[in-house]
C-alpha cells in the first residue's frame, strides 16, 4: 500500500534521508523545513530531484504549523501519515541554561509537537485512520551529563506520544516512537550550548567537559561503520510497510552498544503500563480501532 506522509524536518540528516527513501518506495512525500533557500537550497533541490514536494513550515509558530499542514494536504490529495521528526539537541552544564534556553529546546521538541498534531489530527479524526511516527531518542527516558535538557525535551515527548496513543487508539490513530542511538550528523554540531558563561566558570575544569565529552562521543560514532542516519530512514520505511495496526509502538535504531539495555527498559515499561491500564479499567485504550 502506498502512502501519502508528512515529514518535518525534512533538512535534516533523518528527516532528508527518510524522505528520500519513503519516495524511492512509492510513497507521497511532502517535506517541511523552515526555509526552502539559503542554507537549505542544496538539501531542498536534492529532494525535489527525488520526487519529494516541499512546504516551508517553523514549527515554532502555530500559524505557519497550520498553513504548512493546509498546504500539505492539499498538495498530496490527503495525508494518512506523519513522521514527526523536527528536532534540536542541547549540550552543556544544566545550570548554565538559562530557563529560556531550555525554553528554546522544548518549543521545537515539545511544543512543535503538539502543534503539529493539533493542526494534523482533525484530518485524521475525520478520515477515521493515521498514522503518527516520533523522533524520540535512545536517551529520551535516560539522562546522561550534559544532555539533560536535551533529553528533558525527549522525555515529555515520550509522554505526548504515551497519551496520545491511548486517546486516539479509539479513533483509529496509530502511535509510534523511534528511538535513536546518536548519529555523527550535522545535528551533534548544531546543538544549542548554554548562554551563562558566568554560570559556568563556577564550575572549573568541568565547564570544558560537555564539549570534550560530545567530540570524544562523535569521534567513537564515526568509528562505526552501521551507526549511521541511513538505518533511522531504514527503520521508519519498515514501519510504514508494516499493516495498519500492526507496527511495534517503540523501536529502537542503535549499533553502538544501546539497543539491548533500552530494549529491556522498553519491555518493562510496556508491561508496568498494560498492568496499570489493566487496574484502572482502560486497558481497552491500548487496542487500535481497525474499523
Amino acid at each position: 500500500m502506498k502512502h501519502k506522509i508528512l515529514v518535518t524536518g525534512a533538512s535534516g540528516a533523518f528527516g532528508s534521508l527518510a524522505s528520500i527513501q519513503l519516495a524511492e518506495n512509492g510513497h507521497q512525500v511532502v517535506g517541511t523545513m523552515r526555509s526552502i533557500s539559503g542554507k537549505n537550497e542544496t538539501i531542498a533541490n536534492e529532494l525535489k530531484s527525488k520526487g519529494v514536494s516541499l512546504v516551508e513550515m517553523d514549527v515554532t509558530n502555530e500559524k505557519s504549523v497550520d498553513e504548512g499542514v493546509k498546504s500539505a494536504i492539499e498538495l498530496l490529495d490527503g495525508l494518512d501519515t506523519v513522521f514527526n521528526n523536527a528536532g534540536i539537541g542541547a549540550n552543556g552544564i544544566l545550570e548554565t541554561f538559562t530557563a529560556e534556553d531550555i525554553q528554546k529546546v522544548f518549543d521545537v521538541n515539545v511544543f512543535g509537537v503538539q502543534r503539529l498534531l493539533r493542526a494534523v489530527l482533525p484530518h485524521f479524526r475525520r478520515q477515521g485512520k493515521g498514522t503518527i511516527i516520533h523522533t524520540s531518542s535512545c536517551i529520551g527516558r535516560i539522562t546522561t551529563p550534559f544532555l539533560a535538557a536535551y533529553s528533558a525535551s525527549k522525555y515529555a515527548l515520550e509522554s505526548l506520544a504515551e497519551g496520545y496513543r491511548a486517546e486516539l487508539s479509539g479513533f483509529g490513530i496509530e502511535s509510534c516512537i523511534i528511538e535513536p542511538g546518536g548519529m555523527p550528523t550535522a545535528f551533534m554540531g548544531a546543538m544549542l550550548k548554554p548562554s551563562d558563561s558566568v554560570r559556568a566558570q563556577q564550575y572549573g575544569d568541568m565547564a570544558y567537559a560537555p564539549d570534550a565529552s560530545l567530540n570524544g562521543y562523535v569521534q567513537y560514532l564515526e568509528s562505526n561503520p552501521m551507526q549511521r542516519p541511513d538505518r533511522i530512514a531504514e527503520a521508519v520505511t519498515e514501519l510504514v510497510k508494516l499493516p495498519f495496526g500492526k507496527k511495534p509502538f517503540r523501536t529502537v535504531v542503535d549499533f553502538a552498544g544501546l539497543k539491548e539495555p533500552i530494549e529491556n527498559y522498553n519491555n518493562v515499561l510496556k508491561q508496568t503500563t498494560q498492568q496499570m491500564y489493566a487496574a484502572n479499567g482502560i486497558e481497552n485504550l491500548l487496542e487500535l480501532n481497525q474499523n
